[in-house]
């Protein structure tokens, strides 16, 4: 079975595009935010978040200040080496998705993006796009059954990214049966991978450089 493989976060650093290309990988995944900007807001590559008047951004575990320089969009998309995918994880706001349609539209890709978000509403300008494939993206077992109302409902997407302990067997089996791609994340051991390519899932995202050199070794025997 051929499996997708995406390096978790990889996208968010410059410096890490031709590891990851160079560990086989087919993507990157980078979060994408929109941010209001003096120029007119723009779309920042990054995970950390703001902290309202306070000069940081945070995330879990770290803060960083918030006037170091930041990665946009449009400068990923250029540093992207050929052969290497992307999937773009949309936070925040609903307005990011359009204004990343836009950019997609303005400039388009030399290869298909994955664009995915729980934000549902922010995937609604690429359903109707050859540039972009969406992903709903669900975490609980609450937006697994709104996920699986949305799809009864339409329109269906490309596919689905949801939390690896939301897969089991009979999940991916109905879920494959209305998406082309089922999207296991995170996955940071192999012991994990072993059990969501198991339920049948046909993609990952992880951290874990060495999972998925061995899943994509598995899928090529």
């Amino acid at each position: 079975m051929s499996v997708l493989t995406i390096a978790h976060r990889a996208g968010n650093d410059l410096g890490r595009l031709a590891g990851a290309l160079e560990g086989g990988v087919d993507a990157v995944e980078a979060d994408v935010r929109w941010c209001p900007h003096p120029s007119g807001g723009r779309l920042e590559v990054r995970h950390t978040k703001t902290m309202g008047p306070l000069p940081w951004l945070w995330d879990r575990w770290y803060l960083e200040p918030a006037a170091a320089p930041r990665l946009l969009l449009p400068d990923l998309l250029d540093a992207l080496p050929e052969g290497l995918g992307v999937m773009l994880d949309l936070k925040g706001t609903n307005a990011v998705g359009p204004a990343v349609a836009e950019l997609l539209d303005r400039r388009p890709p030399s290869r298909p993006v994955l664009v995915c978000t729980r934000h549902w509403p922010g995937l609604d300008p690429f359903f109707d796009t050859p540039r972009a494939r969406p992903l709903l993206s669900a975490k609980g077992r609450a937006e697994l059954a709104r996920l699986r109302r949305r799809l009864r409902r339409g329109p269906v997407p490309y596919g689905v990214s949801l939390h690896q302990s939301l897969l089991t067997p009979s999940v991916v089996r109905e879920l494959r049966d209305q998406v082309e791609l089922v999207l296991a994340w995170p996955v940071p051991d192999q012991a994990r991978a072993d059990r969501v390519l198991a339920a049948g899932a046909n993609g990952i995202v992880s951290t874990s450089p060495a999972v998925l050199a061995r899943v994509r070794a598995a899928a090529r025997e």
